[in-house]
């Protein structure tokens, strides 16, 4: 056995390994979800931009789950704390859903790094404490292993954010699936705050029909918004050719 202090050790045994295992098994199934908020933040950011903004958002990200390994246990008894989280992944799909699907008709650029890192961070606080508990058992209070095992998660995320953006780019209906998965785990984070479970009491099976409803409120909710907008701008644009129209009638009327 390796001593390492404070941050725990290394520990040669069948059980440090299955705790190894355990971790790079939570990783590689609980990856999806951030990767999936982070594809959609910096879809519409190109090239190196894009590289950037993975890297940085995932790395953020992990420093976010680092600083709040050691409390979101006790956090997650409290009541509305996933009450809230929810509703933020909630405004998050909705957000990250209208933009990118109105850039990939606009063709207009989304330039800002950091406008992405804050929507990746503040996603990951929300959603990932899924990962971090799970780490957090698998790592049987040694700190090596907690670390460890959030570090490891960088470049799986990376990967699969990767991947996603460009498939996104290819297949926008991509982007909607993304929305609804992360209305899933909106939905699930709401329905089962201690506050809602004590004051609902609610069957396991209820947890279900909040994911669908939520589910069904981001992508139809999104799509009234696009719609708005589409209806918006035609409007403008039939204005703007209409008042161009009289505007060339009226300096022909005068030359003459």
């Amino acid at each position: 056995m390796i001593d390492l202090g404070w941050l725990g050790y290394i520990d040669f045994s069948w059980k440090f390994f299955l705790a190894v295992g355990s971790i790079v098994l939570i990783d590689l199934v609980l990856a999806g979800d951030n990767a999936v908020v982070i594809a959609m933040a910096v879809k519409n950011l190109q090239g190196k931009k894009r590289t950037l903004g993975i890297i940085l958002g995932s790395g953020g990200a992990v420093v976010v789950r680092v600083a709040c390994t050691f409390v979101v246990a006790q956090l997650l008894n409290m009541q509305y704390i996933k009450l809230i989280g929810g509703a933020v992944i909630i405004w998050i799909a909705v957000k990250l859903l209208t933009e990118g699907a109105e850039e990939e008709h606009s063709g207009k650029e989304v330039n800002s790094i950091w406008q992405a890192l804050w929507v990746i961070i503040v996603a990951d606080l929300s959603m990932g404490i899924d990962n971090m508990l799970a780490v957090g058992a698998a790592s049987h209070g040694n700190l090596f292993l907690l670390l460890f095992g959030l570090i490891l998660s960088i470049p799986f995320v990376v990967f699969m954010s990767t991947l996603l953006a460009k498939l996104m780019d290819r297949y926008p209906i991509i982007l909607w699936a993304g929305a609804a998965l992360l209305g899933k785990v909106g939905g699930e984070m709401m329905a089962t705050d201690p506050f809602v479970v004590d004051l609902l009491n609610l069957p396991h099976w209820a947890e279900y029909v909040s994911m669908a409803i939520f589910v069904v409120f981001v992508c139809g909710f999104s799509r009234w918004i696009l719609n708005r907008k589409k209806t918006k701008f035609e409007t403008e644009t039939d204005h703007g050719n209409s008042v161009a129209v009289a505007v060339e009638s009226a300096q022909s009327g005068g030359g003459e």
